[in-house]
């Protein structure tokens, strides 16, 4: 008696004008490539009039019989369409300054298998992190940015190590210089930022201190796509959690920095899902 094939596990995720007819050619293709629908979400924007869609797939099928079955939608529809294994790590490339808090949660639920990513570099601008990554096994590399032309430097090798390590994600974690607008641009969509969220919200140093001078009851963190505009790209993530007027200023940078590690690898984890999907300025994240 024959043996089944392997079933494969394929998430697909497709992007166009929202017009009737997407979900039904959709499943059909799928269905023709012997495909099994394990998940299906989909979301219809008022405000743009896109229509998104995530699939998770068991078949046997390869990826060649799969994409032959969708062109017909492609071209019919003029949709973009993604089709990756469900259970690739996708390649991530870490920048760190000297925080490592949001370094060392990434790397453990990479570890401990919690995490779907590949990191093969952590690159910083500061060298106290070396002795973290090599505890993960993960390589270190620093570049000191001390002006300009150092800052030019290691914005150029981020791009190298992006083609040669055929990165996918990038992740700023707690990284501390600002990217040019040249290299925001090489990476948009594929770049990942953590910063504090307060309520008042407070620029310039010690941030922490100012809260605690200023009594904020709420402390939180917010995961967005890297652009250009300071922390104003499209919001992936946040959380909040309560705080009164009991706690110093070391306890709400404790409660910050658990915010900022824990809402970064929730971006990352939905990320490396393909659960984000880009509309405009914000993001559709189906979880």
């Amino acid at each position: 008696m024959p043996t089944e094939r392997a079933r494969s596990r394929w998430v697909l995720t497709l992007t166009s004008d929202d017009r009737p007819g997407i979900v039904h050619a959709v499943t059909g293709a799928i269905v023709s490539a012997s495909g099994n629908i394990e998940e299906l979400q989909q979301f219809s924007s008022a405000d743009t009039g896109r229509f998104f869609m995530r699939v998770e797939i068991s078949s046997p099928a390869d990826r060649l019989t799969f994409e032959r079955a969708l062109t017909p939608v492609v071209e019919r529809f003029d949709a973009k369409v993604t089709l990756d294994d469900a259970e690739r790590p996708v390649r991530t490339l870490v920048l760190a300054s000297k925080a490592a808090h949001c370094v060392n949660d990434l790397l453990f639920r990479r570890r401990s298998g919690h995490l779907n990513i590949e990191v093969p570099l952590v690159l910083a601008n500061h060298a106290v992190l070396g002795d973290l990554a090599a505890f993960y096994g993960v390589p270190f590399e620093h570049l000191p940015v001390t002006g300009p032309e150092e800052k030019a430097a290691f914005e150029r090798h981020v791009l190298d190590v992006v083609e040669r390590e055929s990165i996918e994600l990038v992740v700023l974690a707690r990284y501390m210089q600002i990217l040019s607008p040249e290299l925001c641009a090489a990476l948009e969509g594929r770049a990942i930022n953590i910063h504090h969220s307060f309520l008042p919200g407070f620029k310039g140093a010690n941030p922490y201190r100012q809260a605690h001078a200023r009594g904020v009851k709420l402390i939180g963190a917010t995961a967005h796509f890297v652009t250009s505009d300071l922390d104003e790209g499209p919001i992936i993530e946040q959380n909040v959690v309560r705080v009164d007027h009991t706690r110093t200023t070391q306890e709400l940078m404790a409660i910050g920095q658990d915010e900022e590690s824990r809402t970064l690898t929730q971006a990352v984890k939905w990320f490396s899902e393909h659960r984000v999907l880009p509309d405009e300025n914000r993001t559709i994240i189906f979880t």
